[in-house]
């Protein structure tokens, strides 16, 4: 397989736990958004909506969207499953998952933000006021959706999932930017767990082969 991704997308850093989690080689191929090597005519041909990651099978079939990526990938490879046997706890782990992908990466996404400071022309301290603001209300309803169930390891369970899968790029980016994360004990708690685990620690930017400082 091969992994068309960002080192610092995090819904790139998404599907490298999953497969790092289920044990699967893939060959790493970079695509610079911050360079624009995803809008190249090139990339049109792989990606339709220009975006990253991509996942291309070994029969040349290619998966866009992470959440979409990561579901195959636990159909097809269902060890460790990365989504509960039961009906209500799949139900709970999406419904994690989602804060973090649809509730609080898209706003702000890097092409959000630099879209608030070309065309809006909003200067860098405002920008990352912006920033801040949406991820901290964001982890604060993902801090009460947990405070809802039994303490746990993780997210949900004694074992990483899909929100896992999510939630520890979000961290990432919220730290980045200097995010206040105090206040958020089980969704601290999950992530320090998550980083213990050498899938995560393979798959952190950092750890990338096109990762800068």
């Amino acid at each position: 397989m091969k992994l068309y991704n960002y080192f610092r997308s995090s819904a790139s850093f998404r599907v490298r736990i999953a497969l790092g989690l289920k044990g699967l080689p893939y060959e790493y191929l970079p695509i610079h958004l911050a360079k624009g090597e995803h809008k190249q005519p090139g990339y049109a041909d792989i990606a339709a909506d220009g975006l990253v990651p991509v996942l291309e099978l070994d029969d040349g079939t290619r998966l866009s969207q992470s959440m979409a990526i990561i579901e195959f990938l636990d159909e097809q490879h269902p060890t460790p499953a990365l989504l509960p046997a039961d009906a209500l706890g799949r139900a709970r782990v999406r419904a994690l998952a989602q804060s973090i992908a649809c509730e609080i990466h898209p706003i702000n996404n890097l092409r959000v933000l630099k879209y608030l400071v070309r065309e809006l022309k909003v200067d860098e301290d405002a920008k990352n006021t912006w920033y801040r603001h949406w991820v901290r209300s964001g982890l604060e309803a993902f801090e009460r959706q947990l405070a809802q169930e039994p303490v746990s390891r993780f997210c949900h369970g004694d074992a990483p999932t899909l929100a896992d899968c999510c939630l520890v790029p979000q961290i990432y980016n919220a730290q980045r930017f200097n995010t206040p994360l105090d206040g958020l004990p089980r969704t601290m708690a999950a992530h320090e767990a998550c980083m213990a685990l050498p899938a995560f620690q393979a798959a952190h930017p950092s750890a990338c082969p096109d990762a800068e400082a």
